[in-house]
């Protein structure tokens, strides 16, 4: 089995579920990172060489405290999949300062405080993976995403930064937009009339992102998009 880590910070029946099974199929430790225990639970069950962290990734002691413990159950990270994130649907106008700052927390963040504890690692073993996932939202605000839109453009702006600064470190850094609706259950209950490929498959997704990280030094990547072929850009 190999012996290098993930950790997927943000998992639900989505694309965290999907990821983390995607790198345990590839001999991956893999550390879920989420606020459910029970959710949690339920998936080390069903995933091989996976151990669940139940946390605030918004909370930077209960950041450091989980890496801490990532490190002494698994090992050091190789991979960091951020995952993590909240959306809200409303217009500037509408927007009051408690939730913008919630967004920005949320979605941004939450991916310094893991990349922080990730780099610590990279930075020792001389290599690394660090992927956040993005969204349309990052390069495009509409008008009904005021604060979602702003923090994910800062959360791109802050992928690309690192990406600078830690490729010369041999430290990938990359970003997925994700341009389309997600298949969950959620979504698929909101929007009961559509079609099958009207939806990103999450296994697809993961794919994707499982190729980023295993792309050599060379021809690395630092962006990508991915949208199922009816969608609209």
């Amino acid at each position: 089995m190999s012996s290098k880590v993930c950790v997927i910070a943000g998992v639900g029946p989505g694309n965290g579920l999907s990821f983390s099974q995607r790198f345990a199929t590839k001999g991956y430790r893999v550390a879920m990172l989420a606020r459910s225990r029970e959710r949690l639970a339920n998936y080390e069950s069903q995933i091989p060489n996976s151990i669940g962290y139940a946390v605030d990734l918004t909370d930077p002691r209960m950041v450091q405290r989980t890496f801490t413990q990532i490190r002494a159950d698994l090992g050091y990270v190789d991979v960091l999949v951020h995952n993590a994130g909240s959306l809200l649907a409303k217009q500037f106008i509408d927007t009051d300062l408690e939730d913008f700052e919630e967004q920005w927390r949320r979605n941004t963040y939450s991916f310094i405080l893991c990349a922080r504890e990730a780099v610590a690692d990279m930075r020792e073993a001389g290599t690394g993976t660090i992927i956040v996932i993005g969204a349309t939202a990052s390069i495009c605000g509409g008008s009904n995403f005021a604060a979602f839109a702003s923090s994910k453009a800062a959360q791109r702006s802050l992928a690309q930064s690192m990406a600078r600064s830690l490729g010369p470190r041999n430290i990938h850094v990359a970003h997925v937009i994700i341009d389309g609706v997600i298949d969950t259950p959620r979504t698929r209950q909101y929007l009961p009339d559509e079609s099958d490929e009207f939806f990103l498959k999450t296994a697809d997704i993961a794919d994707a992102v499982y190729a980023l990280s295993q792309q050599r030094r060379s021809a690395w990547t630092f962006e990508i998009d991915l949208r199922p072929f009816g969608e609209a850009w």
